[in-house]
């Protein structure tokens, strides 16, 4: 059958990449669920669920109440919940029984805002899309809710993006939010941390991170940031927001290796292309100097038949193919199991729908960087290289987890 899996597992769902994407923002998840999408989510998807708490709940829907749409004693659990904790904001995600059967969770969020004065808002998810899709649209609706204007007052209390916290340079420095960071797609804070010491040896301060190591009160001010980094698809529709509401402009692509320095590149452009809209016309300054997104990744890629084969997220793999080619001249081709991809991938680029697909195109891969749990489907030929991707495998392999930022020679 196509597009279905024997061998190697699916994605993490779109559940769970809300409760990672809103982890660490103080706020309360609830899944609405009998209570398969928490034990997946806490067991195989949460590297941080044993270290760091978080709200998040699962409503616990038995049969009769999914039968007789008792909404009555969903919403009355989580007022009970919320009047306790005192959560930041509420967050509502479905999952597949709720999808069948209709529930109106925006009417839902709007009847507990109501009753609780606690900012709460649904997020479509249904169980049966991948974590991109979820974790998504979870960070848009922070940004739509919570992100305040440029001039805002400043809110108090250290956090990881703090000045303190960034190496200083003698170069002038410029701001930037992160968007699009969770640990499915970055594993432990580190890596986190170490995409901010990056950017900040080559003059650029970090705002914000969305939203791993930083709070819902930095996120706020995002708007102050000069421009923002998508790194990783999960980060697309946030920075689609900010544009349309702010102007800020942004650009596509991972701070990997040598791709990091065409990277910066793209960014100082599109400031001064900003910052010269602004000062030649008002009216133009909405647009935000930028009418496609800027994907350095995409270009100068080599055209020559592929000799390496990356498995994975859309932004990393094509920012990863972009610092293996500058540095080795080996043409690269990124493999896309996920949906969140229009626009991100080159034209030798493939997008996977199943088992079935991914491996017929590996057929002819001379060599293969993926997580572990791909190695079954590869062909026996082909030199392999472990690359763990959370959001694939879980905790299986986190002790092998690769700093892909500032090391790509373990690939040759």
């Amino acid at each position: 059958m196509r597009q279905s899996y024997r061998i190697i597992p699916v994605y993490t769902a779109d559940v769970s990449g809300v409760c990672s994407a809103l982890y660490e923002l103080g706020g309360m998840v609830v899944m609405h669920d009998p209570s398969g999408c928490n034990s997946t989510y806490n067991t195989h998807d949460e590297i941080r669920w044993y270290e760091q708490d978080s709200l998040i709940y699962i409503s616990g829907l038995t049969e009769i109440d999914a039968v007789m749409g008792n909404d009555a004693k969903f919403i009355r659990d989580i007022e009970e919940t919320a009047r306790e904790l005192q959560p930041k904001f509420i967050a509502l995600a479905g999952s597949p029984i709720p999808f069948m059967n209709g529930t109106d969770f925006p009417a839902i969020a709007q009847v507990i805002e109501t009753e609780t004065g606690i900012p709460a808002f649904a997020i479509p998810t249904n169980g049966m899309h991948d974590y991109t899709y979820g974790a998504g649209l979870a960070l848009a609706k922070i940004a739509e809710r919570f992100v305040q204007p440029s001039g805002a007052a400043k809110v108090t209390g250290a956090t990881r993006t703090d000045i303190s916290d960034v190496t200083s340079t003698g170069r002038s420095s410029h701001t930037l939010n992160l968007l699009g960071v969770t640990p499915l797609d970055f594993g432990p804070q580190q890596n986190a941390d170490c995409m901010k010491q990056i950017l900040a040896k080559h003059g650029w301060q970090v705002t914000s991170i969305w939203a791993m190591g930083d709070s819902l009160e930095n996120l706020s001010h995002a708007a102050e940031a000069e421009v923002n980094l998508v790194v990783s698809s999960v980060g697309l529709e946030t920075a689609k927001i900010l544009k349309e509401k702010f102007g800020t402009p942004y650009v596509i692509g991972t701070p990997v290796g040598d791709f990091t320095e065409d990277l910066v590149m793209a960014l100082e452009q599109v400031t001064n292309n900003t910052n010269k809209k602004k000062k030649s016309s008002e009216e133009e300054s909405t647009s935000g100097g930028q009418d496609e997104p800027e994907i350095p990744y995409l270009r100068n890629r080599l055209s020559t038949s592929p000799e390496i084969t990356l498995i994975g997220e859309a932004v990393t793999m094509g920012s990863l193919a972009a610092a293996i080619e500058k540095k080795y001249e080996k043409a690269v081709r990124v493999l896309c199991p996920l949906e969140t991809n229009a626009g991100l991938l080159a034209p030798a680029d493939h997008i996977t729908k199943g088992e079935e697909e991914a491996e017929n195109y590996l057929k002819d891969a001379k060599i293969i960087v993926a997580d572990p749990l791909y190695r079954p489907i590869c062909p026996s030929h082909s030199q392999f290289y472990d690359l763990p991707h959370i959001a694939f495998s879980g905790r299986i392999y986190l002790k092998r987890y690769k700093d892909i930022l500032t090391n790509t020679t373990y690939l040759l």
